[in-house]
């Protein structure tokens, strides 16, 4: 009896940062045991435990790799099990335990505001009102979402499976996963199928904007733009970190179209016309910023377009979002920081404000530990699939696909190696939980802030 008090204690006296790293890995272990259930695959034989693993690490890390087709393997019962984790992982387990708490007790204690604002990026004094505004904006949704892709499916597949098929991919698309559940129709085709169908891809695009933005933009809009004017009041200006996320988000999303669209011009995109064409590559770029959704097999598209694919991959989301990747203000810095140094400034200069040099320190470790992971990544898949030779565009691709949890794939993850499986699972899960955060959860030594003045070290660079 005296071991239980004692875990009680540990988990209580555990770091925020390590307790939310702990409950994805938890949510991955449980989501992996019950996909390796015989009810969980559609021919009834139990899947084996790699193929289980990387299926629950992708889904809960809302990435989309997928070792075989998600409707053409699993039964409805893994179905649920796989859209369960997604739904979880995209939100965050911690929001939704925080959610919970507060529609049961409708009160937070200090460690549970902690744990929160910690997952959330939020500060303690809006936390409570943030997280019910995540859970009602969430689903509100992909409520909207399903609503309108019902149109299409139900039409198309009957009211049964066209529901299930609308609310699968809305949340999938909303939390920036990428899974899909029509195999049935092409298998392992994704969204190929709807290629030309504007309402379908816009509306998933959609989705994947609005998880991409993140809960602290979104919140931030609705309190300065919307609350406002519902209220006839003045409105106000976007805090900076708003107004950088909607501003790179627009920039890369033009960008990705414009790159897409000429790249793949007459070669994946051959056969549609203008419109079609132009419909396409906005989908790309928007699938591209950690959804993982195809409109086209992107294994046929050019070397050059698979490094454009790579750079949007990388850059990722929003911080505090559903997606992955960089995140989109880290990028920034990291630019800004760039250009202020060849400017001659000794900080970090952007739009007319100065960066602490810490956020500055932050967003160089989270570069320096995002091109580790993803370069080990592809050493692993290219020296360990000596059956399938796997190029170095591709491992590539995948690593930065698996890090930047977005999903897509030139056609290859079914024919990875068990230990390259693995190490791409290792890969979306430091994605998810972020490198620095997983860094410090693993780290045994407190943060030490002594007074002593330490010498000076000079190192010539450059």
């Amino acid at each position: 009896m005296s071991e239980s008090p004692s875990l009680m204690k540990r988990i209580k006296a555990m770091p925020p940062v390590r307790l939310i790293v702990v409950s994805f890995f938890l949510i991955i272990l449980v989501g992996t045991l019950l996909l390796m259930t015989p009810a969980a695959a559609r021919d009834g034989r139990a899947t084996s435990f790699v193929d289980a693993l990387f299926t629950a690490t992708s889904a809960t890390c809302v990435t989309g790799l997928v070792p075989f087709d998600t409707w053409t393997h699993w039964s409805l019962f893994g179905q649920i099990i796989i859209l369960g984790l997604i739904q979880t992982g995209g939100l965050g387990v911690v929001t939704f335990t925080t959610g919970f708490t507060i529609l049961v007790r409708r009160k937070l204690g200090l460690r549970d505001l902690q744990l929160a604002t910690e997952n959330t990026a939020g500060n303690t004094i809006d936390v409570i009102r943030l997280v019910r505004m995540i859970l009602v904006f969430t689903f509100s949704s992909e409520l909207i979402g399903a609503g309108l892709l019902s149109i299409r499916f139900i039409g198309d597949y009957g009211p049964l499976r066209g529901i299930w098929i609308s609310v699968f991919e809305a949340v999938s698309a909303y939390c920036n996963a990428g899974f899909d559940i029509l195999g049935f129709r092409w298998k392992d085709g994704s969204m190929t199928g709807y290629a030309d169908d504007p309402l379908v891809c816009l509306t998933i695009a959609g989705l994947i904007i609005l998880g991409g933005l993140g809960f602290i933009v979104i919140n931030d809009i609705y309190i300065k733009k919307i609350q406002p004017r519902l209220k006839k009041e003045t409105r106000g200006h976007l805090n900076l970190h708003s107004s950088i996320v909607l501003k790179m988000t627009l920039f890369l999303l033009v960008l990705g179209t414009v790159l897409f669209f000429v790249l793949e011009y007459d070669n994946t995109l051959q056969g549609h016309n203008f419109f079609e064409k132009l419909n396409i590559s906005f989908f790309q770029s928007a699938s591209a910023r950690t959804a993982g959704f195809a409109a086209v097999d992107m294994g046929q598209t050019h070397d050059v377009t698979k490094l454009s694919t790579i750079f949007l991959m990388f850059i990722g989301a929003a911080p505090a979002s559903t997606g992955g990747g960089l995140k989109v203000t880290t990028f920034i810095i990291l630019i800004s920081t760039v250009v202020s140094v060849i400017r001659g400034y000794d900080d970090t200069i952007l739009s007319k404000r100065r960066i602490d040099k810490a956020i500055v320190y932050r967003a160089l470790t989270i570069l320096g530990l995002a091109f580790l992971v993803v370069f080990v990544t592809s050493g692993v898949i290219m020296a360990t699939n000596g059956q399938h030779p796997v190029s170095a565009i591709d491992a590539l691709f995948e690593s930065v696909s698996a890090f930047a949890t977005v999903g897509l794939t030139a056609n290859m993850t079914q024919f990875l190696s068990p230990v390259s499986k693995i190490a791409l699972s290792f890969a979306m899960f430091i994605g998810r939980v972020g490198p620095v955060s997983l860094g410090l959860a693993l780290s045994t030594h407190k943060n030490h802030k002594s007074g002593a003045v330490l010498p000076e070290g000079k190192v010539i660079v450059g």
